[in-house]
């Protein structure tokens, strides 16, 4: 027998509903087809994809990854599983509110349920967008978000912390103001404690996303959804996690000429079990 499988209507509309429930949830990020089907087989409700952690499987640095190639990695991934998706496509391929609007677009049509536009420029020299525009660009996402056929989740990320601006007050009238145009999740990462976390949630009423995993303190999902978070992704975390285990095998092996690594390796039975199953389900 074979069964249909979600369409992307039903994951948006799923995707939407995890942000309604009561609790929070995790959603962890994949960065390739094969680690999308393992985090599914582990029964996590939904997935997110990191631009990170995709231009490093593709050996370039975060930002160099095009707009093709992106979207060809959002619909792998969304195909990849039943699970919907959120996709992690920084400033939205251009710096307009009409490029934004046209990523949501060309989002929605790789089968995603959902993504994040943030008001980072991708110029180290002037990281932010003014606020003006970087609202403009939010809601021109929610306008185009908002005109589509099927359901889809509009995240908006503030990107202040990351990149040296330690203004608390201005990142909250960000968010504030992305909730005003019309975004349906709210995102600042580089919260780094549980009072803070606390303070930015109260502050808005859409769901709040945080970042796990990152330099720092880490807390566990209890005591985020306490202080009123909603979703907890990790971003390019479980990417680097890998890489670092890949990298200390590299090192062993290139300065000890030893293998010990290969004690800590997953078995080949287990880690093809992951992939074995799901191909059976889709028969």
């Amino acid at each position: 027998m074979i069964e249909t499988k979600p369409s992307t209507n039903s994951k948006g509309a799923v995707f939407r509903a995890l942000h309604e429930r009561e609790g929070a949830f995790i959603i962890p990020n994949p960065w390739d087809v094969g680690t999308a089907r393992i985090l599914a087989a582990m029964g996590f409700p939904a997935l997110a994809t990191t631009s990170a952690g995709l231009a490093f499987s593709l050996g370039v640095p975060e930002g160099q990854v095009s707009r093709e190639a992106t979207l060809a990695h959002c619909r792998a991934l969304a195909a990849a599983t039943d699970l919907p998706v959120s996709a992690d496509l920084e400033k939205g391929f251009g710096d307009t509110p009409e490029s934004a609007a046209e990523t949501i677009r060309a989002a929605a049509e790789t089968g995603l349920a959902g993504c994040s536009i943030e008001d980072h420029t991708g110029d180290r020299a002037d990281p932010i967008f003014p606020f003006d525009l970087a609202v403009a660009r939010i809601r021109a996402a929610a306008v185009a978000s908002q005109q589509l056929p099927h359901d889809f989740v509009l995240t908006a990320r503030c990107e202040n912390l990351l990149w040296g601006r330690n203004d608390l007050d201005d990142t909250i009238r960000r968010l504030q103001a992305f909730e005003a145009a019309g975004a349906d999740v709210l995102y600042a990462p580089g919260l780094h404690d549980l009072a803070t976390i606390r303070t930015v949630c109260a502050s808005v009423s859409k769901p709040v996303n945080v970042v796990m995993g990152m330099p720092g303190a880490t807390f566990c999902l209890d005591d985020l959804a306490a202080a009123g978070v909603k979703r907890v992704s990790v971003g390019s975390a479980l990417a680097r996690a890998a890489f670092g285990a890949f990298v200390t095998a590299a090192r062993e092996m290139a300065s000890d000429s030893c293998f010990t690594f290969s004690q800590g390796a997953i078995g080949f039975a287990e880690l093809e079990g992951f992939f074995v199953a799901q191909d059976q389900e889709s028969v």
